[in-house]
């Protein structure tokens, strides 16, 4: 809740208490707080709610309602039809893969472009990773569909690279804005002590972009574990397939059993949750020091 304190008034010396004043409540910003929060932990409680219903709940038209009994039938029952156990472990390649990949490239590649800014190479080549961040998948859809089916990547290997492709331009102006924050002093003293250059960035950089390294890796996952267009166009393979798109593929037997669905989704927005749970705290360090310069 945002507030104001006013300021106290009063003699310390008189031997009289100064007068506290209430905070002043800042409504407006409270009540934008508040309609957020709403709008995100409503959706997620019909989610877990439906989730746990019986079938028979789960239609008689009140979404609100608490489930009674408890039932893990459609989590059950989701879990068969999706074979998520082999959706959810081809997933987890596709967003492991993405996520080192985008990580170490994108350092490689901003460290290249921060340290040689001078060099008209360099900083036309950050101008041409900026320009790619507006090109989005579907316009270069069919000449990718085409390049990874002619040379065997029509599978979640395939996946990966593009994946990566797409979400380098972003990590890259993410890290370039961290690494302008880093003194050159310290990659002078390690030169003056004999560290090449391959040295330097390894044990004395890289460890330093861990927070940034957290926050790309956390958007690297996001994308690539919910992204449905790209496995679904590139992966030829049904068996194959991510979660996102057997969860597709599979809808039509859902049928009207709103529960099984309601347990699909959950199960599949799990591991993001979890995942961003466990680095929130290198997020926004990342975040609030990639954006202050010095």
């Amino acid at each position: 809740m945002s507030t104001q304190t006013l300021p106290t008034t009063g003699a310390a010396g008189n031997g009289r208490k100064p007068k506290v004043k209430m905070e002043r409540v800042n409504w407006s910003g409270t009540i934008i707080l508040i309609l957020c929060a709403v709008t995100v932990l409503l959706p997620l409680y019909v989610t877990i709610s439906m989730a746990f219903k019986t079938t028979s709940q789960a239609v008689d038209g009140n979404a609100f309602s608490f489930p009674s009994p408890i039932s893990i039938d459609g989590f059950v029952e989701a879990w068969n039809l999706t074979k998520f156990p082999v959706g959810a472990g081809i997933s987890l390649f596709v967003t492991a893969g993405t996520v080192v990949l985008t990580i170490f490239l994108a350092a490689f590649a901003s460290y290249a472009i921060v340290r040689n800014w001078d060099r008209r190479l360099f900083r036309w080549s950050f101008f041409y990773l900026l320009a790619a961040m507006f090109i989005p998948f579907p316009v270069v859809a069919l000449p990718q569909i085409q390049l990874t089916g002619r040379f065997g990547l029509d599978n979640p290997f395939g996946v990966v690279i593009l994946a990566t492709m797409f979400q380098l331009s972003f990590s890259v102006l993410l890290f370039t804005a961290f690494l302008r924050s880093i003194p050159i002093e310290l990659e002078e003293s390690a030169r003056m002590d004999g560290a090449t250059t391959w040295q330097t960035f390894w044990k004395l950089i890289f460890p330093l972009l861990a927070p940034m390294s957290a926050t790309v890796g956390i958007f690297a996952f996001l994308y690539a574990w919910n992204d449905f267009m790209m496995p679904s166009l590139i992966i030829s393979d049904p068996a194959l397939q991510t979660l996102p798109v057997r969860q597709n593929l599979f809808q039509t037997q859902f049928s009207n059993n709103y529960n099984v669905s309601f347990a699909s989704y959950l199960m599949a927005m799990a591991p993001a949750i979890v995942a961003y749970l466990f680095t929130q705290r290198w997020v926004m360090e990342g975040v609030t020091q990639g954006a202050v310069k010095g």
